[in-house]
């Protein structure tokens, strides 16, 4: 079952969830305080670079008589869109950059190259995700609502299907997400400003009309180059970016919580959900860029609003964090965390009766019932923090981990 008492599971006091949180505000307050004219220089640079090389790209797609030519540019278009997405619109649109009140680099204002409206995804994601991370019937980002990756969830026989259903969501991943913010503006009716269906046909239509009419229609008789490289683009962009967020959320470490787990939540016990429900991959400067530094995204969901430039400053202080109360800071690299992720996906396509660890104690799903002392509902054995205890393998699981 999921986490239903955070403190328990984190081997934590109250007092001691108290003083994390203070020490991860000081951190915060550091940063804001420390915000200037570098940080801006560097979203205005990017943003530059973005647009001259689609604009590169596209020539060479257009008007290069040479393959080579053509596939660097197919190549250009598919770097500017994925810069675009993830370093660019996604964290604007998170409000990392309002401080900088530049009406055009704002999250009221920026519409981001793809199909999904920004408005109705800082719904669906500011709101919804950041707010109940990882809350089971609160975060519709839970296997994406068409994935079971939790044995919370109830198996059914169409789970069988979910590794195809998985390969077809990464590769149409920004339709995905359009549907998905316009779903959440229906139910909750939180976002009047996305327009309802009729904003998001709007923007489709322009996205559509942009990369597959426009632009082929400049080419003249090269259009079908044109049309080709537009769509093989924009797969890649998906492709990518289904994979950062799959590897910030599905790996092993990434916790699942129950709803009562954020009854009375405070600001402390927030932060520590974060930390617990998060995973990070090991990456330089240029795989962080290429992901929006969202290979920090433990940073990231501990300060979604902070410029992303400087997740990497606050990784180190948040390491420490981490140290200090002995809890795990979960991360390992691109492809490890990948495949965890894959694992999961297609583990839990099957039925629990051919599972072997238990819903307590399962890499994907845990609990704090796994450090019970006489199974479930005895008491919590004293093994010293949650990294400890994970290390010493403390649990009442007579299966293994699959």
């Amino acid at each position: 079952m999921a986490i239903g008492q955070v403190a328990v599971y984190a081997h934590l006091s109250a007092t001691e969830i108290e003083a994390l949180g203070s020490e991860l505000d000081e951190i915060r307050r550091e940063i804001v305080d420390a915000l200037g004219a570098r940080d801006a220089r560097y979203i205005r640079r990017t943003i530059a670079a973005q647009r001259a090389l689609d604009a590169v790209s596209r020539l060479l797609i257009g008007y290069s008589r040479r393959r080579t030519g053509r596939l660097a540019g197919t190549g250009g278009l598919a770097l500017a869109k994925i810069i675009e997405n993830m370093e660019i619109g996604h964290n604007v649109s998170h409000g990392q950059w309002d401080w900088m009140n530049d009406p055009e680099i704002h999250s009221t204002t920026w519409e981001w190259d793809m199909a999904g409206l920004s408005a109705q995804w800082r719904h669906a994601h500011n709101y919804r995700h950041h707010l109940y991370t990882n809350v089971l019937g609160l975060d519709d980002d839970i296997g994406f609502g068409v994935m079971r990756v939790t044995r919370d969830e109830r198996w059914r026989p169409g789970h069988l299907l979910q590794p195809l259903r998985n390969v077809l969501l990464a590769a149409t991943f920004e339709w995905g997400i359009a549907s998905q913010g316009w779903y959440l503006e229906r139910k909750f009716g939180r976002t009047p400003a996305g327009g309802g269906g009729r904003g998001l046909a709007a923007k489709i239509a322009r996205q559509v009309g942009k990369d597959y009419v426009v632009f082929p229609a400049l080419s003249g008789r090269r259009w079908r180059r044109t049309l080709a490289a537009n769509a093989v683009a924009n797969l890649i962009r998906n492709l990518w970016a289904y994979l950062v967020i799959s590897c910030g959320h599905f790996p092993d470490g990434a916790e699942k919580f129950e709803p009562g787990a954020v009854h009375d939540e405070t600001r402390a016990q927030w932060y520590l959900r974060q930390m617990l429900g998060t995973a990070n991959f090991a990456a330089g400067p240029v795989l962080a860029f290429l992901s929006g530094h969202l290979s920090h995204q433990i940073e990231h969901h501990l300060f979604p609003d902070l410029p992303s430039n400087r997740y990497p400053q606050i990784a180190v202080r948040v390491r420490e964090v981490c140290e200090k109360y002995d809890l795990p800071y979960t991360t390992g690299p691109l492809p490890r965390q990948a495949l965890l992720s894959l694992r999961t996906i297609h583990k839990l396509a099957l039925p629990d009766s051919l599972l072997t660890a238990t819903a307590d104690d399962a890499p994907e799903t845990a609990s704090e019932r796994r450090f019970a002392v006489g199974g479930r509902g005895g008491e919590t054995s004293p093994v010293g923090g949650l990294r400890t205890a994970l290390r010493r393998g403390k649990t009442t699981a007579p299966g293994g981990s699959a």
